[in-house]
């Protein structure tokens, strides 16, 4: 992402925690600082694109980000979490006349690197509008699913969705097992068939079900965590899809 910033003539300065990332970011082309306020400064947008719902609330919200932060910049939030994050940032971020944009991201670096990411877009239409040229260097389709927050709840839905394919997909090798057929033939077999899918041939280019859990598993853990608490909140469940999806997450 970084890169397609920088080969698309953007200044971009990056938050660098150590100075072996640090010295790998300029040598991108990229201004490399080592104190978060110093990304901000000046900036029209700031990106960020950490792990957790959590990080997101500490880089935003406590370590001065929004403060230091230019009057009439946006922010956007790449990182899958919950709508409520977003849309209390915006509220702490109104007084310094800072937009927020949720833009929770699909794929993976193959997908940064040829600038095809999908980017499910929540915010308002004009903050959209705007910081679509640097969501473009990275994103494509870059989807406006909504006002700020919808990209979340879009992002959360696919997550479920796809961690409960995995599950019902891990069911089919059990049963392939106990009819005698080897997983890796089976995986091949579907991709021709009617059960062929995007997760099928996902899990088919890492060879099994396992392999693709162990690289995986712990970006879809942490979004279905997020999933089932906000479905909670609203006194509910995921339904039909929450005994598919504990399969996936146990392997």
């Amino acid at each position: 992402m970084l890169a397609r910033l920088v080969e698309a003539g953007h200044d971009v300065a990056v938050l660098g925690r150590s100075a072996e990332k640090r010295a790998a970011m300029a040598q991108l082309g990229a201004t490399a600082v080592a104190d978060i306020t110093d990304v901000a400064a000046g900036a029209d947008a700031v990106v960020i694109c950490v792990f957790t719902d959590e990080q997101v609330r500490q880089v935003c919200l406590e370590h001065g980000l929004l403060a230091t932060m230019s009057r009439g910049s946006a922010l956007v939030v790449h990182t899958t979490g919950s709508p409520r994050t977003v849309e209390t940032i915006a509220v702490r971020g109104a007084p310094h006349d800072v937009d927020v944009v949720d833009a929770p991201v699909s794929g993976g670096p193959h997908n940064a690197a040829a600038g095809a990411l999908t980017l499910f877009v929540g915010g308002a239409e004009e903050t959209v509008a705007r910081v679509r040229p640097v969501l473009g260097c990275y994103g494509d389709p870059i989807l406006h699913v909504g006002p700020l927050g919808a990209g979340q709840k879009v992002k959360l839905v696919n997550n479920a969705l796809f961690a409960a394919q995995i599950g019902l997909l891990s069911g089919s090798i059990e049963l392939a097992a106990r009819l005698g057929v080897p997983e890796s033939t089976l995986l091949t077999a579907l991709s021709h068939g009617s059960a062929a899918s995007r997760v099928l041939d996902i899990v088919a280019r890492g060879g099994s079900v396992a392999s693709f859990i162990d690289t995986a598993g712990e970006f879809v853990g942490k979004d279905i965590g997020v999933a089932r608490h906000i479905a909670a909140e609203l006194g509910s469940d995921l339904g039909v899809l929450d005994h598919v999806i504990d399969t996936a997450i146990r392997g």
